[in-house]
């Protein structure tokens, strides 16, 4: 297979991640090992090179076709972001991109240019010596000099020595070059640097100099082809992207799981993190399923609640050393006005005014033992769900010392404070566990709230608009109790919720179905494409 026919085949692979960004890398991979252009005659493989080279290239060094020149040195301060009298332009490493930017420069003193060698010339090759992991090695030809110029000490110009310079490019840009400037380069916790001393005995693959020139015309010939894909692709994105937000808007007037399928088709198919999110603010707007007039109404519910929590907390349940009267105080908040309209029998109210109790983890400290009760972190709660990342336990006398004011119990719901806010998961049943810091337990009156439903309100996207008392903390913002307390929910009847959480339920599991299909037909694509890169490359799939 020819490189003709892996572009001509691009669609069956169009949806791999970065697929034309691994095209361009493809393409600089063959040019370096000589497999872009026809050759005459056999091979050169030598076990201590990197590659074989055709019989006609020969093995140098970096050091040895290109001159190596360091830029120049200067204070911060004797730099300028304006032209002046004694000044001169430089090169810095945000300079170098695809192309050198000669818009956004610098200006210093003309005498910090110690050497001649340290002005720009035409045709050196920009690289960045100190950046961050991702972009040392970043490599761009200086084409014209629209300016007198010079380059800072974090950049190096790689001048060629009788050889093509966008040759030496692209074997700058390629591949393994780029991860031998990288494992090369030493780490200091935020900047790779790149030594003179480990540049110059790098291999280079040199081919006689017409070859080179044949090459440089094949790889630009190719990388044009791979901007036309790119842009076939942009415009594309910009299709489904328009398709699908008129799908979800679709979904959104009438949600069902025929509805939601059609938003998976291969044309357009939407992010299922959107899907989520668009499923829990239907949810929570009353919009996912029918309104029932038989049902007991929110108003109703909440004066249900109100009476069975007053006679619990009266008495003593769940501690007796609770004040019950602090927490009917805290349970009777007022709701601000210019709230949104919602269904027929529904009604807002606070979380706290649907719960028997809020409470938080006051405990800084998490002595750790090796088995015993399982200690529920952060870090442990996601996407609605509890984890068994990284487990931890607690002793049962720090079990019980840490669970004094309420004992987590199945049918709780854990909600965190930061790191991140607003997680949210409901203890299942059997389960139990240790609340950990930084997290807070609502516990409902058995029989009055559907926990699931008021979970799925906490997922909701506009969560966070409902939250009245407002996170705080200037470095790390985190959630107060009373933030979550006067958290506002939207409240339908009881039937109402639990038809609410089966539906999302199945809804969401439909997702989860279609997404899996959707990423089994990527790695499709991504397999496809490795095996058509190796046969390529030669090498074995």
């Amino acid at each position: 297979m020819n490189l003709e026919t892996f572009f001509e085949k691009f669609d069956l692979f169009a949806d791999c991640p970065n697929a034309v960004q691994k095209m361009r890398e493809l393409i600089l991979e063959l040019a370096v090992q000589g497999k872009l252009v026809e050759q005459e005659g056999g091979w050169r493989d030598d076990d201590t090179k990197p590659f074989p080279i055709p019989g006609n290239w020969k093995w140098d060094t970096l050091g040895e076709v290109a001159i190596i020149v360091r830029g120049i040195t200067f204070p911060g301060s004797a730099k300028s972001r304006s032209p002046g009298d004694g000044l001169v332009a430089c090169l810095r490493t945000a300079s170098v991109q695809d192309e050198i930017d000669w818009d956004d420069m610098i200006y210093v003193p003309k005498e910090f240019v110690g050497r001649e060698d340290q002005w720009v010339k035409t045709d050196d090759v920009m690289i960045s010596m100190a950046n961050s992991y991702e972009l040392v090695g970043k490599v761009a030809v200086i084409r014209s000099i629209p300016m007198v110029a010079t380059f800072g000490g974090f950049l190096a110009s790689i001048r060629p020595k009788g050889i093509d310079p966008f040759f030496l490019l692209y074997f700058l840009r390629s591949p393994g070059m780029q991860r031998a400037f990288r494992e090369s380069s030493s780490q200091t916790t935020n900047i790779a640097n790149i030594s003179l001393g480990r540049m110059k005995p790098l291999p280079f693959p040199l081919p006689p100099l017409a070859e080179q020139k044949r090459i440089v015309a094949k790889v630009d010939e190719l990388m044009a082809l791979c901007d036309a894909l790119e842009a076939q692709q942009k415009e594309r994105e910009a299709k489904r992207s328009a398709l699908a937000k008129a799908s979800l808007a679709a979904f959104a007037e009438a949600p069902s799981p025929t509805s939601l399928e059609l938003l998976f088709h291969s044309s357009y198919a939407i992010d299922p993190a959107d899907l989520r999110k668009s499923i829990l603010t239907l949810a929570v707007q009353g919009k996912l399923v029918e309104q029932d007039g038989g049902d007991e109404g929110a108003d109703e519910l909440l004066a249900r609640i109100s009476s069975e929590r007053n006679q619990l907390l009266e008495s003593g349940y769940p501690n007796p050393n609770e004040s019950a009267g602090q927490l009917r105080k805290q349970a009777s908040q007022e709701l601000p006005e210019l709230l949104s309209a919602l269904p027929s029998g529904w009604q807002w109210a606070t979380l706290i005014q649907l719960s028997l109790l809020v409470v938080d983890c006051h405990n800084k400290t998490a002595p750790y033992s090796a088995s015993g009760i399982r200690l529920l972190r952060t870090t442990n709660i996601r996407d609605g769900r509890m984890n068994f990342l990284e487990p931890k336990f607690v002793s049962e006398e720090v079990y019980g010392r840490w669970s004094q004011r309420c004992y987590p119990d199945s049918g709780d719901i854990l909600i965190t404070r930061e790191a991140p806010m607003g997680e949210v998961c409901v203890i299942p049943a059997g389960a139990k566990i240790c609340m950990g810091q930084r997290m807070m337990l609502a516990r409902f009156v058995k029989g009055t709230i559907d926990p699931q439903y008021v979970a799925y309100t906490i997922m909701e996207p506009g969560m966070m608009d409902r939250v009245q008392d407002k996170p705080v903390g200037a470095t790390v913002q985190h959630l107060r109790v009373g933030g979550i307390e006067t958290m506002l929910v939207p409240l339908p009847p009881l039937a109402e919720q639990k038809r609410i959480v089966a539906k999302v339920d199945e809804l969401m599991a439909l997702v989860d179905r279609l997404e899996a299909k959707l990423v089994a037909s990527r790695e499709v694509a991504s397999r496809l494409m490795e095996a058509m890169v190796a046969e390529l490359a030669g090498r074995a799939a």
